[in-house]
């Protein structure tokens, strides 16, 4: 995707890169049995460097399945990738192993992906980065059998859409990969994520597939990005998919003769960019065009719908530009999410699935004191299944406790928050989860502490008029903040870990 990372977060990883080595080649460990995806899935871009929580993000927003970005090395010249290109990130159980089980135990799954803006533009996606074909399939292997995933993704654009030595050395790894799996009985996919104008793949794009089909790999999804087109053209976002699907369709049937229309179309996904993309207001994907292209999908049966990415599906900056937490037009959270998610069951809404609320959503309590919520549950289609709560969140000095934690869809539960006077003032979240047999669902309970055996804030608050520079501190909702750089207008807590505040704790 064109979205990237801070430019100091990329400058940090690569000053602090190991120079540890990947898997010399493919070895002989044993293939479990994942699930294979559906034939039809709806799969929204998470942008794993934000320090949230795939699966809690999973559960509000009802999306189950993700694409995980990205995998990268941290420096180029490595054969070892990392989550972000960052070495405190391996791949390792440790590095989203529970989320992604999480994910999986609700029926979902996510699809890692390797590549990405600046990975392809530094050298450091792993194709580039790395010469040795075995060492790139063994890191690809350690992916899949670390996570026990069906898919991996491939997103390749700008400059490793022009190296030719790396698209190589990729599609002879993907080959080695998939004899592997061969050889083990197991099911594994691959995708390719490309750029494209609105007539289908550029020449750059479309070389990737056909050194694939050199080199005997198999291409199970082709997934256009479809956005960013920067050509100063008048836009239909809804009309542009289906041209750029259109001329991917005619591409594929002369790389791919003996496969019929249906095969064809079941090879194509899309990704689309909700609200404003990287150009500007001229292309804007509105809601409007978010059905018109589901129902296009529906008729058509392409393989998968995603987006980029599921931390923009809210109308946190309504008139801005494209931002990576929030889409810059009117909407409501998870708006485009809602649309699409039906299309992972073949355009047909689930037949059992609930609602949770917490109400209140929010409250004071001094420490030592307590408060309570209630938590309501609702049927939204079919029959009312067993929904099993759990509660999270709760700091030092902080107990929140359900009754009951468990209740038939339709009915309630009490939330009840006790804390002591060891609590720390400041501002907690709560979450509160749902899961029945066919779904999940979250809410957040607020919970602000005061007179505790916290320092009461000392910084001045937060303004989003005043400019800060390095250094300086503020106080926002219970917590000091520093500032790395200079900035204006960025609310701490909503930058995530490479953003520009660092929380300081609370006070």
């Amino acid at each position: 995707m064109r979205r990237m990372r801070s430019l100091r977060a990329a400058l940090t990883a690569a000053a602090t890169a190991l120079a540890a080595l990947g898997l010399t080649a493919i070895s002989g460990s044993p293939a479990q049995a994942a699930t294979p995806l559906p034939p039809h899935v709806f799969a929204p871009y998470f942008e794993s460097w934000t320090g949230e929580s795939p699966a809690a993000l999973s559960a509000q927003s009802g999306a189950k399945h993700l694409t995980m970005a990205f995998l990268q090395t941290a420096t180029k010249g490595s054969c070892t990738a990392y989550w972000n290109g960052d070495t405190s990130l391996p791949i390792a159980a440790s590095s989203f192993g529970t989320d992604i089980k999480t994910i999986q135990g609700r029926g979902g799954d996510v699809i890692p992906s390797f590549g990405g803006y600046t990975a392809d533009t530094t050298g450091t996606e792993i194709a580039d980065s790395c010469t040795n074909v075995d060492q790139v399939a063994a890191v690809y292997q350690k992916v899949v059998t670390t996570y026990d995933v069906p898919r991996l993704d491939m997103d390749i654009e700008v400059d490793a859409l022009d190296n030719t030595a790396g698209i190589d050395r990729r599609n002879k790894a993907i080959k080695k990969l998939q004899d592997w799996a061969t050889a083990n009985g197991r099911k594994l996919e691959i995708s390719y994520t490309l750029p494209t104008t609105t007539r289908g793949l550029a020449a750059s794009g479309l070389a990737v597939l056909k050194n694939a089909v050199s080199n005997g790999t198999k291409v199970d999804v082709v997934n256009l990005m479809t956005f960013d087109y920067y050509d100063n053209q008048p836009h239909d976002m809804a009309q542009d998919t289906k041209t750029a699907a259109q001329g991917l369709y005619d591409q594929l049937a002369q790389l791919y003769p003996g496969k019929t229309p249906a095969q064809l179309w079941g090879m194509i996904g899309i990704t689309e960019m909700p609200g404003v993309d990287d150009f500007g207001p001229a292309e804007t994907f509105t809601l409007a065009n978010a059905r018109t292209v589901y129902d296009w999908a529906v008729a058509k049966g392409i393989n998968m719908i995603s987006f980029w990415a599921l931390q923009r599906d809210n109308g946190g900056c309504p008139g801005g530009g494209a931002r990576d937490n929030c889409s810059g037009i009117e909407q409501n959270t998870w708006d485009f999410t809602r649309v699409f998610a039906p299309f992972t069951n073949g355009g047909t809404v689930p037949s059992n699935d609930f609602s949770l609320t917490a109400a209140p959503a929010s409250a004071t309590v001094t420490a030592g004191g307590s408060v309570s919520s209630t938590v309501k549950t609702a049927v939204t289609t079919g029959t009312a299944e067993t929904v099993n709560l759990t509660v999270s969140g709760a700091p030092t000095g902080v107990t929140a406790t359900l009754s009951p934690t468990s209740v038939t869809a339709g009915g309630t539960s009490t939330l009840t928050v006790n804390t002591t006077s060891a609590a720390v003032n400041g501002t907690y979240q709560l979450v509160v989860n749902g899961a029945s047999p066919s779904a999940a669902h979250s809410a957040t309970f607020s919970l602000t502490v005061t007179g505790g055996s916290g320092n009461q804030c000392t910084a001045a608050p937060w303004s989003s008029g005043a400019i800060y520079t390095g250094g300086q501190q503020v106080s926002h909702k219970g917590h000091t903040w520093k500032a790395k750089w200079w900035t204006t207008g960025e609310e701490p807590g909503t930058t995530g870990q490479w953003g520009v505040w660092q929380d300081l704790g609370a006070c």
